[in-house]
């Protein structure tokens, strides 16, 4: 294990030994906009005690400068991540001046310059352990500190940090803003931000407490922020958590930044919560994506408590903090904004995402064994997320929602500005409901796996048949046919635990049997061939969307594993889909469609379903509602199937430049735009010249990166060589950049381009490893991993590298997994 991943076992055994109280650090940011100037200065000052004679600080960058232990100078022992401090007393102040490096992979200080009118713009991303790329710190969440910025940044930019600023000095092209001390914080979410940003203020009111409100993005982007919605959304979220959590916002202000390649949805920041520009809308927006945000900004701000005010230990307890803040998300938006089929999204979307993480052989409990920082950095994942908030959601119904919200006081009173372990939460929990909540935790969050959960009919009634046996609560209910819809009739809620359990509802004739009614349980849900039918014939019939979805869910669960025919999952999409109604429902049956089509249909059958899919997409598209989400969301997938299927290609050609008018309605907004010419450029209907024109019109960051996937998705055998090279060597590509020319190569699944490929990624990805950041290795690594018909070239680098950084051999795991369900399931049609 390399010095800069920190164990868990050596951080506990700093934490015993050393104390600390507060961080100071002075950033000097004013050399930002010479793009020959690398990095910025940075000083750190740290009070501690100590009952150690010596310990080590945190700092990644390009130097360091010197380090003062109590006012004398000591030399600099520094191995590029670890620098040692000695001579320590029982109380201590180090001063250690270094020279960070600005970043280009959204790690660390990060800094962008927009093409549109040349201006830079700084901020900060550091979860897990990206802190120490800015300042020199204790980079574990259980040590935490009261932190002071100050930085010295061009005169006329926002400056912002956790705190407000309360003291502005500027002298000729320079100012110098210092913040307010925060209260206790762990490092990696202390944040800055620094920048020509354009910047909307309003404020938030509550009794006595008034909360300053700023919304912030690029100055190129402001016609396009909708500044409104998103201060809407945040009053009503602090109304709801201020009332949930009995505990008021604890961090004084609360500015949200939308900020350019960024690798996350958000960061939950205090006092400064950061955003991926994609959540401002440069064109149409669909409901769902408006609920989405929606649902990450309350994501966010449930952080303020449970994460921030009170944070985990070390990060097996992550899920402290990201299930609870996943389920908030979806609670509140769906109980105080207009997104109220918000839990709707969540059955479909985000419990897809914990089905499939928990299905692969790298699945793990809820509460992780995370023995280091490279392990935290890859359990942000869908069981640490999705599962874990579907479980809460059962923990609430197991205890009781009163019982659950007053548990959650407890804990925030008992913990403010400190860090738990489960067993804190369970304390609470326990006290407060009566309920035996160990026992739901020994279940839940201490095991893996996911169960899945049928109906058997038979002359004795119904059966209820789990595999995996776990103790649900779950709804059962029965849809009968009537004049071709499926009506719902009888239903119930029943406990369950056993392999097999009766069920007393007398349904055993109705065409639909449904279980997990209400989706109260995590578990798949299969159908039996009866309620097959029923759906393959009235699905778009039901009138609950969350019923629907679960319905969706099952099929597409059971196709994903080869017990459904994917050529009748299909014939159901192409039957049922037009005539979806929720766009978050929609969206997602398009999606799993695609990925139907190109991974699970057998290759003999895949371009006569690509040519269907298209045609089902292109009339769905005309038949649309003009400007409704249907027909922005089919028009988006009719540029992803286009891709595989030239039949459209001279109507795309003729709507882009303006010979035919498209659908009324559509907006060929810069998003739609990209994507159609992508789609032209894959199947070799487009050429670097349409590129260029294109980027002329759209000289937008955004464009910009769009640009250079239509670019590198040509089909031609240079152009992928090109792209190859350069996702690899080039180092000066930015993580957007990188994610763009990895598309690009990988356009339009021509394994006869790119197939000879394969030996050379299992060559380089442990050198790459060991020399790029997690970040961007990471997406080199899943990116790139070969989508060929055997399994044998990942077994085979597996069997030879066993001794490879464990993070490195999970990806590829994980990977290989997925290759063979893909055979699995081919091989099954």
């Amino acid at each position: 294990m390399s010095s800069a991943n920190l164990g868990r076992d050596e951080t506990a055994a700093r934490s015993a030994h050393v104390t600390l109280h507060t961080v100071r650090v002075e950033l000097d940011v004013t050399g930002a906009p010479d793009a020959a100037t690398t990095g910025f200065p940075t000083v750190s000052t740290l009070q501690f005690d100590a009952d150690v004679p010596e310990t080590w600080i945190d700092f990644i960058g390009e130097a360091v400068e010197s380090v003062h232990v109590n006012g004398v100078a000591h030399p600099v022992e520094w191995d590029g991540a670890r620098i040692r401090v000695a001579g320590l007393a029982p109380q201590n102040t180090v001063r250690i001046a270094a020279r960070g490096a600005y970043s280009h992979t959204g790690e660390g200080l990060h800094r962008f310059v927009d093409p549109v009118d040349a201006a830079t713009y700084l901020y900060t991303q550091y979860e897990p352990s990206d802190s120490r790329r800015v300042l020199a710190c204790f980079e574990q969440p259980d040590m935490k500190a009261r932190y002071e910025f100050v930085v010295a940044a061009p005169a006329g930019w926002h400056v912002l940090s956790n705190q407000p600023a309360v003291d502005v000095q500027v002298t000729g092209d320079t100012q110098r803003v210092a913040f307010g001390q925060t209260p206790p914080l762990s490092s990696y979410i202390t944040a800055v931000a620094a920048g020509p940003y354009h910047r909307v203020d309003s404020e938030w009111r509550r009794g006595d407490q008034t909360v300053a409100l700023g919304v912030l993005c690029r100055a190129s982007l402001a016609q396009h922020l909708d500044a409104d919605e998103i201060i809407e959304i945040t009053r009503q979220g602090l109304d709801f958590f201020t009332d949930a959590f009995d505990y008021p916002y604890p961090w004084g202000k609360y500015d949200q930044i939308f900020v350019p390649e960024y690798n996350l949805g958000a960061m939950e920041n205090p006092g400064l919560v950061t955003f991926s520009e994609g959540f401002v809308f440069r064109g149409a927006a669909t409901v769902a994506q408006r609920e989405g945000r929606a649902n990450t900004i309350l994501h966010e701000m449930a952080h303020m408590w449970f994460g921030d005010l009170v944070t985990m230990r070390w990060w097996d307890d992550l899920w402290l903090k990201e299930s609870f803040a996943d389920y908030m998300g979806a609670h509140a938006t769906a109980a105080v904004t207009r997104f109220t089929d918000a839990w709707v999204t969540f059955a479909v979307r985000r419990k897809a995402w914990a089905y499939q993480q928990d299905q692969l052989p790298t699945t793990h409990p809820i509460v992780a064994d995370i023995p280091d920082l490279e392990a935290a950095e890859l359990n942000f994942d869908g069981i640490t997320y999705a599962k874990g908030a579907a479980v809460l959601k059962q923990l609430v119904a197991f205890v009781g929602e009163d019982a659950f919200f007053d548990g959650a006081r407890r804990y925030f009173a008992a913990h403010a500005f400190g860090n738990t372990t489960l067993e804190d939460l369970l304390a609470q929990l326990e006290a407060v409901s009566g309920r035996d909540v160990r026992a739901w935790s020994r279940a839940w969050l201490q095991t893996t796996g996911v169960s899945t959960v049928s109906v058997e009919r038979g002359e004795e009634g119904l059966t209820l048949v789990q595999t995996d046996p776990r103790p649900h609560r779950l709804g059962v209910a029965a849809y009968d046919l009537q004049d071709g819809r499926l009506v719902r009739g009888a239903a119930i809620e029943v406990d369950i635990r056993d392999a097999r359990t009766p069920v007393p509802l007398p349904a055993a004739g109705a065409a639909l049997i449904l279980a997990n009614d209400g989706d109260r349980t995590y578990a798949k849900v299969r159908l039996d061939a009866a309620s097959v039918d029923a759906v393959q014939a009235a699905l778009s019939t039901i009138d609950d969307p969350l019923a629907r979805g679960l319905v969706w869910s099952a099929l597409w669960n059971a196709a994903r594993d080869g017990e459904l025919p994917v050529a009748r999952y299909l014939d159901i999409v192409h039957q049922h889909a037009p005539a979806e109604s929720n766009i978050a429902l929609l969206t997602d049956v398009l999606a799993n469609t695609a990925v139907a089509i190109g991974h699970y249909v057998p290759e003999a059958a895949r371009d006569a379903q690509r040519a269907a899919w298209l045609e089902t997409c292109w009339q769905a598209m005309a038949d649309a509602a003009p400007a409704s989400g249907a027909q922005l969301a089919w028009a988006r997938a009719v540029g992803e199937a286009a891709a595989y299927d030239r039949s459209r290609a001279a109507q795309l050609r003729s709507f882009l430049e303006g010979a035919d008018a498209p659908p009324a309605g559509l907006s060929l907004d810069p998003e739609l735009r990209w994507t159609w010419w992508t789609a032209l450029a894959t199947t070799g209907d487009a050429t670097t010249a349409d590129a260029d024109a294109e980027l002329h019109r759209d000289a937008t960051a955004t464009g910009r990166t769009a640009h250079i996937r239509m670019c590198a998705s040509r089909p031609d055998q240079d152009v992928r060589a090109a792209a190859w090279q350069a996702a690899w060597e080039d180092t000066t590509l930015t993580n957007d950049h990188l994610s763009a020319t990895i598309a690009g190569f990988r356009a339009g699944g021509r394994r006869d381009l790119i197939g000879a490929y394969d030996a050379d990624y299992f060559a380089r990805i442990r050198e790459t490893w060991a020399d790029r950041s997690i970040e961007i290795a990471r997406r080199l690594v899943r990116g790139l991993f070969p989508a060929s018909d055997s399994l044998e070239p990942a077994d085979a680098w597996l069997a030879a590298h066993p001794d490879a950084p464990a993070a490195l051999r999970r990806i590829v795991i994980e990977q290989r997994d997925h290759l063979a369900r893909d055979l699995r399931v081919r091989a099954a049609q």
